[in-house]
């Protein structure tokens, strides 16, 4: 073994993270996100440790409505990366497809592979645990509603990003439902988080679809008022969506980056 063979490859990979922000950002990203979220769900489970009568009823169903969005919008990019990892990206682009209609094709992919990965979850809830979401009734259609708008959503922005800045963009393909985790307030109320964030957590919809869910499960209470909020709320970032994926699609062809997506 050669000291100086191995010190030339540990600087190499040394330079490619100094030289790559993407890189430098993933390793301080999981750290931080993982300190945030149960640092905040620790805080909430102290200072009220009787607020749910039936704990792992509400936190598995709450964990199963975000392990429904982190599906929907991780298989929309994981459609999106294999046709650029199987360098089938441009015969894609070149082909008659219109950008509605691929978009309309990985939507409703993305769907059924979401669906087949989260029904047998939700079957086993109720042997294994005695939990069924079928108790939260009509509401339940209207939350994976929005939950399902919101994963395509941040889908579409994401491939965006890849468009726009290619491969090494692909980690915040799996990053970025992790960055919206502590403020989506998944697991405790929006009341937890400091007043600042609390600010920034009301832009996002998923903060309405837990706090009904919340409602529902410990209070039996149904509010529209929050449904009707998410359902907007996503409907305004999905076009804004799909407008950032058009920009992105059209500004990497008029730069001539397209071609290079698959190499």
């Amino acid at each position: 073994m050669k000291f100086h063979r191995m010190y030339a490859l540990s600087i190499r990979h040394l330079y490619l993270i100094k030289s790559s922000f993407p890189r430098i950002l993933d390793l301080i990203y999981w750290p931080t996100i993982q300190i945030l979220l149960w640092g905040f769900i620790s805080q909430f489970f102290t200072m009220h440790s009787d607020y749910y009568n039936n704990t792992i009823g509400v936190i598995l169903s709450c964990a199963i409505l975000y392990d429904f969005l982190f599906r929907s919008s991780i298989s929309f990019n994981m459609l999106f990366l294999e046709e650029i990892w199987s360098r089938n990206f441009v015969n894609l682009f070149v082909s008659p497809l219109k950008i509605s209609e691929v978009i309309t094709a990985l939507t409703t992919t993305a769907l059924l592979r979401t669906l087949i990965g989260i029904i047998p979850a939700i079957i086993l809830m109720s042997p294994l645990f005695g939990v069924s979401l079928l108790t939260m009734g009509p509401p339940l259609f209207l939350l994976f509603l929005s939950m399902y708008l919101f994963g395509t959503t941040l889908g579409l922005l994401v491939t965006s990003g890849l468009l726009r800045f290619g491969p090494a963009f692909e980690n915040t393909a799996w990053s970025s439902l992790f960055l919206l985790a502590p403020l989506g307030c998944v697991y405790y109320p929006l009341s937890i988080l400091p007043e600042w964030l609390q600010i920034l957590a009301k832009g996002l919809p998923l903060v309405y679809i837990f706090e009904e869910a919340r409602s529902i499960l410990v209070n039996n209470v149904v509010n529209y008022q929050n449904i009707i909020t998410a359902l907007a709320l996503n409907l305004f970032y999905f076009v804004f969506s799909i407008i950032i994926f058009y920009l992105a699609f059209y500004g990497a062809r008029k730069k001539g980056t397209l071609v290079n997506m698959g190499e």
